[in-house]
């Protein structure tokens, strides 16, 4: 597609950009790949924000031994060591890194940039449950959010700021909903290594120049799903059901590409754009915001209760005609760890097949890996054209 490759240059050239615009006085904001800071306050606060959302490469996991605990998510304690090892600038770039706080796992972000680097780290707490207490909560949160923000840029944060960012946001996740739609119902216009990485996309691009490309990207794919036969399928359809989605991370993607099935939707705790429901424009943005990201989305797996995580993952499944389940999480997320157990069950017994990929980032570990995707693919083949 001639507009992905339009993103790729232009994500090339984004992290000198965001140096200029640095040493110019704009603030950078980072922020944690789980989901759950606004963009729009970043925005309205005149900052850019830039997610940290590296993973996938060895090299950080064994460089992040020197810094963090073995025992917490591989994901998690590999961030800390992008930033040491200085080679992604993305990591040199934040005047404020924000992070959500899930669990223990990704409070070790914020620990280890509180205690081996000079970047201020702010935090606030997101509740496991959804009941209106834990909504006020999030939402305290994020009024301390709005404060550190204002005070960073100087910029007052106002109602009428924050209504304009959300359009705009809902816009993003609109197109990327758009998009994910198409892979119903036939074969996929678009490949999951190529979805997620318009995902990852857009935790440094331009906002304006994304979502122009998006929009060519889209039109590109409805135009090609047009001429599509409905319910012809050339192989088994797989949904991925991930811990984290880290951006350099497509192990997953390129096993499954490497068969003669597709991944045709993805459902990540960390690593994508939360993209299913849109922020409420008629009503007050900051109560609006906390519906969108934090009531209406989909339960992490490390929430407790698990609520109707199961039945929403489920629905999602039978929505995109999936027959493979493919569970994966990262070494000691342990919320996951527990949650697969139960939800494999379920899922084999919904006719569904499970396999649980768990993975350290390490080389080693792909044949294994591999072995696995491809034996539970092999075993729904024989009954994918009866679909």
């Amino acid at each position: 597609m001639d507009s992905m490759e339009k993103l790729n240059k232009h994500l090339r050239e984004r992290a000198v950009d965001l140096y200029r615009m640095k040493k110019s006085g704009t603030k950078i904001v980072g922020y944690a790949a789980g989901g759950f800071a606004p963009l729009e306050m970043i925005y309205a606060a005149g900052a850019i924000p830039v997610c940290l959302g590296m993973g996938g490469d060895p090299e950080p996991v064994t460089e992040a031994m020197s810094y963090t605990p073995l025992f917490l998510c591989t994901y998690c304690r590999s961030q800390i060591a992008y930033h040491k090892l200085g080679e992604v600038p993305y990591y040199q770039l934040p005047d404020l890194l924000v992070v959500p706080i899930v669990d223990a796992n990704n409070k070790l972000i914020a620990d280890s940039f509180n205690y081996y680097t000079d970047v201020n780290v702010f935090r606030f707490g997101v509740p496991h449950d959804k009941r209106p207490l834990d909504a006020d909560y999030y939402k305290y949160g994020l009024n301390l959010l709005k404060k550190e923000l204002e005070a960073l840029t100087g910029n007052e944060i106002t109602d009428e700021k924050l209504a304009k960012e959300i359009v705009l946001e809902n816009e993003r996740r609109s197109l990327l909903k758009e998009i994910s739609m198409l892979r119903i119902g036939a074969d996929p216009v678009i490949s999951s290594k190529d979805y997620v990485a318009l995902h990852h996309a857009s935790f440094y691009a331009d906002r304006t120049i994304y979502l122009e490309l998006l929009k060519e990207i889209r039109d590109e794919l409805k135009i090609k799903r047009a001429a599509m036969v409905e319910k012809k399928y050339s192989g088994p359809r797989v949904m991925v059901v991930a811990s984290t989605l880290a951006h350099g991370d497509m192990r997953v993607q390129e096993i499954v590409e490497g068969t003669n099935a597709q991944i045709v939707y993805e459902e990540a705790a960390e690593g994508m754009v939360p993209y299913l429901n849109n922020v409420d424009e008629t009503i007050d943005p900051l109560d609006a915001i906390v519906d969108c990201y934090f009531v209406q989305r989909i339960r992490n797996p490390w929430d407790r209760p698990w609520g109707n995580r199961f039945e929403e993952l489920l629905e999602k499944a039978k929505e995109f005609d999936c027959q493979v389940i493919v569970w994966y999480q990262t070494l000691y997320r342990d919320g996951a760890d527990l949650q697969s157990w139960t939800f494999g069950r379920k899922f084999k017994e919904a006719g569904l097949n499970f396999v649980k990929i768990e993975t350290n980032y390490n080389a080693a570990e792909k044949g294994p890996m591999r072995t696995r995707i491809e034996t539970a693919i092999e075993m729904v083949a024989q009954d994918y054209a009866a679909i």
